[in-house]
């Protein structure tokens, strides 16, 4: 069974994307998710490389625990959230010891808009990249948030949208278990 981290692009409570993340581990069966919460981490700097936060060693310690990663972000000004750039660096620090390593990564996003997260989804790639995270190519996910397709208790009602996210998260385990990194006993 693969032990998958959720991080949540945004820090807001009611993020949209927050409650798209939620109704992910319904969707899957035979799969322990974590939420890796990253709205407690200060701003970056190099100069706390050797005395570290206890947050930032426990969100570290957290990306490294699990066998691979589901990002839902929404899109801030084409990109993705600073808050989620900030983890991002904190997760790649210090040199040589980036978390993201070998890690493999899906992405996704929901918006009011039918594709309003595909910068931020391509500026993440990027970045992924860039810390040799194996990422997940299609499908593409550009989730149309609609509140009227949730019910009164947070459940997703919507059977098009039900699917679409059903079939993103069969990719993403899949693409998971099949570049998780083997650990050596």
């Amino acid at each position: 069974m693969p032990r998958i981290g959720i991080i949540v692009g945004s820090v807001a409570q009611a993020s949209i994307n927050r409650k798209v993340a939620s109704i992910l581990p319904s969707l899957a069966n035979d799969t322990e998710f974590v939420t890796i919460d990253i709205a407690q981490l200060p701003l970056y700097d190099y100069s706390l490389d050797g005395n570290w936060p206890e947050v930032a060693t426990d969100f570290k310690n957290a990306v490294e625990s699990v066998d691979g990663i589901i990002i839902v972000t929404p899109e801030y000004s084409r990109s993705i959230p600073g808050a989620l750039k900030n983890a991002l660096d904190w997760a790649s620090r210090p040199w040589g010891q980036n978390s993201f390593n070998g890690k493999p990564v899906a992405v996704m996003g929901a918006s009011i808009s039918p594709v309003g997260t595909a910068m931020a989804q391509q500026h993440l790639r990027n970045i992924l990249a860039h810390f040799n995270a194996p990422t997940l190519g299609q499908p593409e996910t550009f989730f149309h948030f609609r509140a009227d397709s949730f019910g009164s208790d947070g459940s997703l009602q919507d059977e098009a949208q039900v699917a679409q996210l059903t079939g993103f998260l069969e990719a993403a385990i899949a693409h998971i278990e099949h570049n998780a990194p083997v650990s050596v006993a």
